[in-house]
């Protein structure tokens, strides 16, 4: 993968998940891991979450949290390091499985304040705003930012369910 740095870093959200395995260490190594992508540094992380299983419920509770980082990568090259940092923790994705038990989840949430919509990408993620999973740990952290077409991440987790999310701490 060649790596082109944008011209300025932006702020990214990232959203990590996961239900198989020692979720919690999985998630602690790849929160440490985030900071050592190129051309990127950790600003904050969320302290960790579980949660019921979302879309598919016949599976364990995750562990979910969220982290803000500045990034020189463009949005398809961060979302290709993210997916090769889920393959370093033994993330194996079956063509057409969706919400299924997961080692590692990690998807980019926003990207400063852009709209893409590529084939594989899209931002804001398209269900950001109806997950109490991933709004509860990234208002912890970034209650400010704004999802395009929905208002800010504060604003949009108070609307929403969050019964049954539970902090378990760092």
């Amino acid at each position: 993968m060649s790596v082109s740095p944008s011209p300025a870093p932006v702020q990214a959200c990232i959203g990590l998940g996961g239900n198989l395995g020692d979720a919690v260490a999985t998630l602690r190594a790849a929160i440490a891991e985030l900071d050592t992508l190129p051309h990127t540094r950790l600003l904050r992380a969320s302290q960790l979450y579980r949660s019921p299983a979302w879309g598919n419920q016949a599976q364990p509770d995750f562990i979910n949290a969220a982290a803000v980082l500045s990034t020189g990568l463009p949005a398809l090259e961060l979302l290709q390091a993210l997916l090769a940092l889920e393959g370093r923790h033994g993330r194996q994705r079956t063509p057409g499985e969706r919400w299924g038990p997961r080692t590692l989840d990690l998807d980019l949430l926003l990207y400063a304040e852009a709209v893409i919509d590529l084939p594989g990408l899209q931002v804001p993620h398209p269900h950001l705003h109806q997950r109490g999973f991933a709004l509860l740990p990234l208002a912890e952290i970034a209650a400010e930012a704004t999802i395009p077409g929905h208002g800010t991440v504060r604003d949009i987790r108070d609307r929403i369910e969050t019964d049954g999310i539970v902090a378990i701490g760092r």
